[in-house]
């Protein structure tokens, strides 16, 4: 099923719901009540997400809400893996040897802080005064549904709650600048999610996604998520042996080549640039600087 967190127009209050097509089934009115995802996350049983997901309702038109990041307020940061694809390890390299020039047998982790994640048709804010490089990044988020500890590769897939996009937005010049790349990557608005989150039943595993990103209407990333060079389940596999990965972890597992650092000159994103990331089954993130 498709998850959202939404706003009905007029209103203020954020509800979750059921995205059917071109129409929002609110939870709540279905009899299922939940502060937020974070809570649907960690409260609901294998049984509530099954009746919710053969609930009917005749819900409300898409037209009429406004869609909000699937997890607004993640209870923490999200951990991101740098150069995840062979293709933009090698465009990264070109565009600064001594930020992105490392080796790939290991996965490379970050972190990025999230105090909010705004949705799909949300602004991502230019922050002029600190950059003038700022770039897209689009990703197949994994979202966590069990505290893992010590989780093999083989065991990994049952610890994943479901899916969504996030868009990695980065500054290069901040990111390049520090030694760790937190900041460049960390500033206010700086990750969108969305449009929903998909439960991990609705994609088979491993996910092998078609993902795609335009800008201004032109194909700048085309790829699929089964290129990754280091798979999601040795991802939690890994982690999973020195930390607890609590529920609600958001893993945003790298971006294929196609970013505006990868060209030979770059022109970086300006206000009024539109950035659509899509991830087949999942949908499309739009977002637009200003």
């Amino acid at each position: 099923m498709k998850l959202v967190t939404f706003i009905r127009n007029g209103s203020e209050k954020e509800e979750l719901g059921l995205l059917r097509g071109e129409r929002v089934l609110p939870l709540e009115e279905l009899g299922f009540s939940y502060t937020d995802m974070n809570e649907l996350i960690l409260r609901s049983t294998p049984e509530e997400r099954a009746a919710m997901a053969a609930a009917e309702g005749e819900g409300l038109p898409l037209a009429s809400v406004r869609l909000l990041s699937p997890i607004p307020r993640p209870l923490q940061d999200v951990v991101c893996l740098g150069l995840n694809y062979r293709d933009h390890a090698a465009e990264a390299k070109g565009f600064s040897q001594d930020a992105f020039g490392l080796e790939l047998a290991a996965p490379i982790f970050f972190s990025k802080r999230v105090s909010y994640s705004q949705g799909t048709l949300a602004p991502i804010p230019a922050h002029r005064d600190l950059t003038q490089q700022l770039d897209f990044e689009n990703e197949l988020a994994v979202i966590l549904g069990r505290d893992a500890v010590n989780v093999s590769q083989e065991e990994a897939p049952a610890y994943i709650f479901g899916y969504t996009i996030l868009n990695d937005v980065s500054a290069r010049e901040v990111q390049t600048k520090h030694k760790q790349w937190y900041f460049g990557k960390s500033l206010e608005g700086f990750c969108p999610m969305g449009p929903c989150l998909v439960t991990a039943d609705e994609i088979p595993y491993p996910p092998a996604l078609s993902i795609s990103t335009t800008l201004n209407g032109v194909l700048r990333q085309n790829s699929n998520t089964s290129l990754l060079i280091h798979s999601i389940a040795e991802i939690i596999s890994t982690l999973s042996r020195g930390m607890v990965l609590k529920a609600g972890t958001i893993i945003a597992t790298g971006t294929p080549k196609g970013v505006l650092m990868g060209d030979a000159a770059p022109r970086f994103l300006q206000p009024g640039d539109q950035v659509v990331c899509r991830i087949e089954g999942i949908g499309e993130l739009c977002n637009t600087v200003e």
